[in-house]
C-alpha cells in the first residue's frame, strides 16, 4: 500500500488511490459473498422487501402516500447502516471465521456507541430530506398532497411536473451527496476497527471520496442505479441488490483505506 495518502493531520486514516473501474471488483467481491453466504444475504434482502411492502401500506393506510417517493430516495439514505450485518459476514469470511445470522445481527456490539451515534446522523438527514421534500411539493403544486390515485398524475403529468421534478433532484442530490461522503466508508471502519471513533471515521470517508473522486462517484451512480432498480421491480429486486452492494460496500472499504502499520 506504498501508494496510500496520509491524512493524519485530521486524524483520518490513509487513504489508497484507486482507479475509476474498481467499483466492478468490489461488486465481484460482493457477488462472492452472496454466494458463500447466501442464506444471510437472502436473509437481508427479503428483510428489506417486507419492510418496503410494510411501510407503503402504512403509509396508504393513513393516507400519505405522498411520502413513498422521498422516503424510497431516502432509503439510500440511511441504507448504510441497516446493513451492518452483511459488512461483518464479509469481515468474517475473509477473516476464515464461522458466520451466521446472528453474528450478523449483533454486529453492532463490536463498536456500539460510535455507530448508534453515525446510525442518529442519518437518520436526522432522512427526516430533513423528508421535511425538503415536502416543502417542495407545496411550493410547486400549492395543495394538500394527493391521494394515491392522484399521485402518479400530480408528479409526473402536471403543468409543474418538470421544474418540481429538476428542483426536487437537485435537493437530493446536494443532500445525498453530502450523506455519501460522510457514510461511505464509516461505518464498516467503525465496525472493523472498534477503537475508532465517529469524527475519526467520517473524517476517514470524506477524505477517500476526496482523493478518489471520480472513482468514487461512479461508485456513487451504481450503488443509486441498483437501489433504483431493486425498488422499481416492485420492491422484489432488493432481495438482490441490497446485500450485493452491502457486501461490495465492506470491500470497497478495505481497499479503499489500508491496514495500519503494525
Amino acid at each position: 500500500m506504498s501508494n496510500a495518502v496520509p491524512l493524519a493531520p485530521t486524524g483520518a486514516a490513509a487513504v489508497q488511490p484507486v482507479d475509476l473501474d474498481r467499483p466492478w471488483h468490489w461488486l465481484a467481491l460482493g457477488w462472492q459473498d452472496m454466494r458463500r453466504a447466501p442464506a444471510i444475504s437472502l436473509a437481508y434482502g427479503a428483510l428489506a422487501v417486507v419492510s418496503s411492502y410494510l411501510l407503503t401500506f402504512g403509509l396508504w393506510a393513513y393516507e400519505m402516500p405522498y411520502l413513498v417517493l422521498p422516503l424510497g430516495a431516502g432509503f439510500m439514505l440511511v441504507g448504510p447502516v441497516l446493513v451492518v450485518g452483511l459488512y461483518e459476514t464479509s469481515r468474517r469470511l475473509h477473516a476464515g471465521e464461522p458466520v451466521a445470522l446472528g453474528d450478523a445481527l449483533l454486529a453492532f456490539r463490536r463498536n456500539p456507541l460510535q455507530m448508534a451515534l453515525l446510525g442518529l446522523t442519518l437518520m436526522l438527514a432522512l427526516l430533513f430530506w423528508v421535511r425538503i421534500a415536502l416543502f417542495i411539493f407545496v411550493l410547486f403544486f400549492h395543495q394538500q398532497p394527493p391521494t394515491f390515485d392522484a399521485l402518479v398524475a400530480t408528479v409526473f403529468f402536471s403543468s409543474a411536473s418538470l421544474p418540481f421534478l429538476v428542483v426536487g433532484h437537485a435537493a437530493g442530490a446536494v443532500l445525498a451527496a453530502a450523506v455519501f461522503a460522510i457514510s461511505a466508508v464509516s461505518i464498516p471502519m467503525l465496525l472493523d476497527r472498534p477503537g475508532t471513533n465517529v469524527f475519526t471515521a467520517i473524517t476517514s470517508s470524506i477524505g477517500v471520496v476526496i482523493v478518489n473522486f471520480r472513482a468514487m462517484a461512479f461508485w456513487a451512480a451504481l450503488i443509486v442505479i441498483f437501489t433504483t432498480a431493486g425498488i422499481a421491480t416492485l420492491y422484489f429486486g432488493l432481495l438482490v441488490t441490497l446485500p450485493l452492494i452491502g457486501h461490495a460496500t465492506w470491500h470497497a472499504y478495505k481497499d479503499l483505506v489500508p491496514e495500519r502499520p503494525a
